[in-house]
C-alpha cells in the first residue's frame, strides 16, 4: 500500500507572487519542500500538482529540470486537479501538501501518516489540523484514501469544495469516517507557512540560524527561545480565510 505525497504548488499569489520558487538559503522553496517530505519515512512517492496556466511553466519547466513528477491540471478546481493527479499516477492514499510549508517536517507527517496506517481500514481522512490546530501553521498535514477523494470530487459542487481539496471533507463528517492528531502542547501561534514578504524573511532567518535543512520543527522551537526577535517579523500576518 503505497502513500504518495501531492504538493500543490503554483506562482500566482495574491500577496507574494512566485513565492512557490523564491530561494531559501540557496535553493528555491520548492526543493526545501519536496527535500523535506521525502525525508518522511511513511511517503513513498512526491507529485509536485500545478496548473495548466501558462503563469505556471515555471514550475512545470523546474520539475522536469530537476527530476520531479509533476502533473498540470485545473487552475481553480483544485480538488479536480489533486483526482485527475492521483487517478493518472495510481495512488492508494493521498497526503497533501502546499508549496508554501518550507518548514514541513518528515517526523509530523510520519506522525500523521503513520496514525492513518494504523486506523486504516476504520478511516478515510486523518490530519493535524482536523479540529483544534496544536501545531506551528506551516506543518499542515492531511491524509486521505484515493476512494474518499474521489467520492467528494464526484459528489461537491460548491465553488469552496473545488478551490479548497479537503474542505468538503470536514463540512461533511457524516460521509467520512475522520481522526485528528494533535500534539500534547498548544505551539499553534507560530507561523511557518509563506504567503508575505515578512513570512519568508522570516524562514530565511530559521534556514541561516540553523545552518543546514537537516533540523526537526522542535529544533525550531528550541531555537526561537534565543530568538525572540522572530516572533515579532510576522506575528501581525492575518491568514486568509480558505
Amino acid at each position: 500500500m503505497r502513500t504518495t505525497a501531492i504538493i500543490q504548488a503554483r506562482m500566482g499569489s495574491s500577496r507574494l507572487p512566485g513565492k512557490v520558487l523564491m530561494e531559501i538559503d540557496g535553493k528555491p522553496m520548492l526543493t526545501r519542500v519536496v527535500s523535506r517530505v521525502l525525508r518522511a519515512d511513511k511517503i513513498d512517492d512526491v507529485i509536485v500538482a500545478t496548473t495548466t496556466e501558462s503563469q505556471d511553466d515555471p514550475v512545470w519547466e523546474f520539475c522536469q529540470q530537476v527530476g520531479y513528477e509533476c502533473f498540470r491540471g485545473d487552475h481553480l478546481d483544485v480538488l479536480d486537479r489533486y483526482y485527475q493527479a492521483a487517478k493518472q499516477y495510481d495512488c492508494e492514499n493521498i497526503v497533501r501538501v502546499t508549496a508554501d510549508c518550507p518548514l514541513i517536517d518528515p517526523g509530523v507527517l510520519d506522525l500523521v501518516v503513520g496514525t492513518f496506517h494504523d486506523r486504516l481500514p476504520q478511516v478515510d481522512y486523518v490530519s493535524n489540523v482536523l479540529t483544534t490546530r496544536h501545531f506551528p501553521r506551516g506543518l499542515d498535514c492531511e491524509v486521505f484514501t484515493f476512494e474518499a477523494l474521489r467520492h467528494a470530487w464526484r459528489v461537491s459542487k460548491a465553488p469552496i469544495f473545488r478551490e479548497h481539496v479537503t474542505t468538503y471533507f470536514y463540512h461533511h463528517p457524516e460521509e467520512f469516517r475522520l481522526h485528528g492528531v494533535q500534539h500534547e502542547s498548544d505551539h499553534s501561534h507560530h507561523r511557518w507557512t509563506v504567503d508575505t514578504g515578512d513570512d519568508i524573511y522570516l524562514i530565511r532567518e530559521i534556514y541561516a540560524t540553523m545552518g543546514s535543512d537537516d533540523f526537526t520543527w522542535l529544533d525550531i522551537l528550541e531555537a526561537a527561545e534565543h530568538h525572540p526577535e522572530w516572533a515579532e517579523i510576522n506575528g501581525h500576518i492575518q491568514q486568509k480565510v480558505a
